[in-house]
């Protein structure tokens, strides 16, 4: 018989963590190029008296702020992977830099309404070609960016509600900064066609009208990442779809029945899950362990067995017993 040192039972709450992902090494590279653009769009927009251009360059100073979260985010969780006083290791790193960008979303996005509407009761005169140019240019410098981040993070929904039933797929970190990055993408085409406004039709009210819009646009998307990254924080169950999964593979066997389920987020992609079975002819916990794929992203499982006495009534209603 071969014998078992204590260790060997011992779970690795590593999950990969350790590891570099891919949206880090983009996130890094973002930053830098943004910070650059964030300094030039700020001082053309004082000079050429653009707030759609202001705007612009403010609102890239806090994705600049906010990449730097999810930087910060992935490293941290990488290099204390390995830390015993994290119970299921770092995943929820990567929700939290998520949830603190979307919180940056909100305030900037409040920001820029109020600054806008401010502007529209009090206009100034803009200098448009200079102005037109800039807002060209940070649009192209944005443009590359979403692409960076978009090699990690494509073909995914902004919505809430997608959010929920598809976060097996989802580096809420990434997330974060790619929203960034197209929030900045969609307030420079905001600017561009306000300031064209003005300079060939004369609306000027456009410039700060653009500002609204954006402002509200990026409202949305820091509201649906607030909702997803929460539920992950706060140990939301998991899609309806990967818990009946779990109910039908353990209960595929007629003598089972799963009494109890709860299956939750600790990092992108993976899950834990807490499951309590009863049973006429019980299986060890390895055993119905063992009916649960990998694929499903469960990495910390702890499976509770009862037997079910024949002279239990609960047992019938179950439909235990005849």
């Amino acid at each position: 018989m071969h014998n078992h040192n204590i260790e060997d039972w011992h779970h690795d709450h590593t999950f990969s963590q350790d590891k570099r992902r891919p949206g880090e090494s983009r996130t890094l590279i973002v930053i830098g190029i943004t910070a650059i653009m964030m300094t030039v769009e700020l001082v053309a927009g004082v000079v050429y008296g653009s707030m759609a251009l202001l705007a612009d360059g403010l609102h890239m100073a806090s994705h600049a702020a906010a990449l730097s979260i999810s930087a910060f985010a992935y490293i941290y969780a990488r290099r204390n992977a390995h830390n015993s006083a994290f119970s299921f290791g770092t995943g929820k790193v990567n929700a939290l830099g998520g949830f603190t960008g979307a919180i940056l979303l909100a305030f900037f996005a409040l920001f820029m309404g109020f600054e806008s509407i401010v502007r529209m009761l009090n206009p100034i005169e803009i200098v448009f070609n200079q102005a037109i140019f800039v807002a060209v240019i940070g649009l192209l410098v944005n443009g590359v960016c979403v692409f960076i981040l978009g090699g990690a993070h494509h073909g995914h929904d902004h919505t809430h509600e997608h959010e929920h039933e598809h976060n097996t797929q989802s580096d809420h970190n990434l997330k974060s900064a790619y929203l960034h990055v197209m929030a900045d993408a969609l307030t420079s085409i905001l600017a561009i066609l306000a300031l064209l406004a003005g300079k060939y039709f004369g609306l000027i009210w456009m410039d700060p009208a653009m500002g609204i819009v954006g402002a509200i646009l990026v409202a949305r998307w820091s509201w649906g990442l607030l909702g997803a990254t929460s539920a992950v924080l706060l140990d939301r169950q998991a899609p309806k779809a990967l818990r009946d999964n779990i109910r039908k593979l353990i209960e595929a066997n007629d003598d089972t029945r799963v009494t109890d389920l709860h299956v939750w987020s600790i990092g992108p992609e993976i899950y834990s899950a807490q499951i309590a079975v009863v049973a006429r002819n019980t299986l060890a916990p390895a055993d119905y362990k063992s009916l649960l794929p990998s694929s499903l992203g469960l990495v910390h499982v702890a499976i509770e067995v009862h037997v079910c006495a024949d002279t239990a009534d609960v047992c019938v209603t179950a439909g235990l017993m005849e």
